[in-house]
């Protein structure tokens, strides 16, 4: 068996390029992104000039061709950006807009979005929260109805990261009467006339801007299908599991940045006290397993196997374990703002991608119960 961690030698040289990149470009001015709930789109652009955009991708669309693993490694580095928000903005255009076109896409569909996208000039959303279909998608309502040449798009969506600036939006519709997860359909959505956002406030992830989305009479042409028509709930799925791992990837990255700062910061030669060795020993530990979780699964999924109850373990473990290490440095050190920043960042974990709930539910069905 591989060992744990499955990385290369190349792999960790990569690491130490990205995480130059994010402490030297993205980590000053966090602080800035954070005030103003806003990161500048040219932040795409330098990640993209920089070759972070199209990791897993193939050279031919101006990607890496690294695969997951540098996928993986990138994820976890921009967790030294000290900005959640950032990192969530990066993140949902590399690793939950783009892979649909990637996997699903007609080559003129590839051409006119990824290769873009991987430059970082045009940027993506995933439209399939509803405010009334959440972790459930069989609730989705937004309708496209089929007319001459096309297709016309009306309906709601919610709690979209880049909701606000992306320049175009993988969107789930119904494009059947049929309910449940049956006749749900993908396009990818211009922004254009009949598009509007507005943006969201929120407890954490305060840089990237999460909107809702509103769509009135969007007219779609047919070859802005993505996969096939009424298929769409293969699509949802097909990257779930990768969401989830990078979920994962990115609170251990997190508890990495948090314990290295309270061992850094208790190392000055002063005695330290039973409590707060206690405190940081937890988060080691609550590390410990999150990483090794999480890496074991990530091996698992990157050679092929089955890992949906690997990556669900993973996901759920690592989300509440996340919190738990940023309310302890809150614990030892204060009410500092990069600490409350972190607690209030990592609240989001047990919600995305699938709650807490819904990752134990996916966990006891895999366990037979």
């Amino acid at each position: 068996m591989t060992p744990i961690p499955p990385f290369t030698d190349e792999h960790e040289a990569f690491r130490a390029k990205a995480r130059d990149f994010v402490l030297s470009e993205l980590r000053p001015r966090a602080p800035e992104y954070e005030r103003d709930e806003w990161f500048p789109n040219d932040v795409f652009l330098r990640c993209g000039e920089a070759g972070f955009l199209g990791l897993k991708y193939e050279e031919r669309y101006g990607g890496s061709g690294g695969g997951y693993l540098a996928d993986a490694v990138w994820t976890e580095e921009l967790a030294h950006a000290g900005s959640g928000g950032l990192a969530a903005g990066i993140g949902a255009h590399t690793s939950i807009a783009t892979p649909p076109i990637w996997t699903f896409g007609t080559e003129e569909q590839k051409q006119r979005y990824l290769v873009p996208a991987i430059k970082g000039e045009r940027i993506g959303a995933l439209g399939i929260t509803e405010p009334g279909a959440g972790s459930d998608v069989a609730g989705i309502t937004t309708k496209a109805e089929r007319i001459d040449g096309g297709f016309v798009i009306n309906g709601e969506k919610t709690y979209i990261t880049n909701g606000a600036r992306a320049d175009f939006i993988v969107t789930a519709v119904r494009t059947t009467q049929e309910g449940g997860h049956g006749g749900l359909s993908f396009f990818v959505v211009d922004r254009g006339a009949g598009v509007t956002s507005s943006k969201l406030e929120k407890l954490g992830w305060r840089a990237s801007d999460t909107a809702t989305i509103a769509f009135q009479d969007v007219f779609v042409p047919e070859e802005q299908l993505l996969g096939e028509l009424n298929k769409g709930f293969y699509l949802i799925m097909a990257n779930f599991q990768w969401e989830r791992l990078l979920m994962a990837l990115g609170s251990v990255g997190g508890m990495t940045c948090l314990l290295e700062l309270a061992v850094q910061r208790l190392s000055d030669g002063r005695a330290v006290s039973q409590h707060k060795r206690h405190r940081v020993a937890e988060v080691a530990v609550a590390l410990e397993a999150g990483r090794d979780l999480t890496y074991h699964a990530l091996r698992l999924f990157v050679s092929g196997q089955d890992a949906v109850r690997e990556v669900t373990m993973a996901k759920l473990q690592t989300q509440r374990a996340a919190f738990d290490a940023a309310d302890a440095t809150l614990d030892l050190f204060g009410d500092e703002p990069e600490l409350a920043r972190a607690a209030r960042d990592a609240r989001l974990g047990p919600i995305g991608a699938g709650t807490d709930e819904i990752m134990k539910e996916i966990l006891g069905k895999a366990l037979g119960l």
